[in-house]
């Protein structure tokens, strides 16, 4: 490993079923090297899918922070999160914009950090957990 600690990759999701409905999230950081180090599926409560998507980035980079990464990927597949994140796309949502505030406030504790789209299907995994947390929140 290069640099004051280790390069992670963070998978993100955030789902919702309905907009504003039922939420979750789901996170799987990874070394650099592909070992899955955390998988997270977490059930939110009511919220937007846009949120959603906020709390995953923000648990993820909770988690990186507390697993000493230097070097962080966050990979999503919200367009609309990695290019906010980006500085492409203005935050216009009140409900986004402390969350985004807090998102760039983190990113910057990383000595590298970046946040990209990927297509849904190379975010498989975050996905299943966001889903198993909603699943799991419906059961009696």
């Amino acid at each position: 490993m290069s640099g004051p600690g280790p390069r992670l990759v963070a998978y993100i999701d955030g789902a919702s079923r309905g907009n504003p409905g039922p939420a979750a999230i789901g996170v799987v950081i990874q070394h650099g090297q592909g070992r899955v180090l955390r998988e997270i599926a977490e059930y939110l409560g009511e919220t937007t899918n846009n949120v959603a998507e906020y709390r995953a980035l923000l648990r993820a980079l909770a988690e990186a922070e507390a697993l000493g990464a230097a070097e962080l990927v966050v990979l999503t597949d919200s367009e609309l999160l990695a290019r906010q994140l980006q500085g492409q796309y203005r935050v216009r949502s009140a409900a986004l914009t402390p969350l985004f505030g807090e998102a760039m406030a983190r990113l910057r504790r990383f000595h590298r950090a970046a946040v990209r789209h990927v297509p849904r299907r190379r975010n498989a995994a975050a996905d299943a957990l966001a889903n198993r947390a909603l699943d799991q929140a419906r059961r009696p």
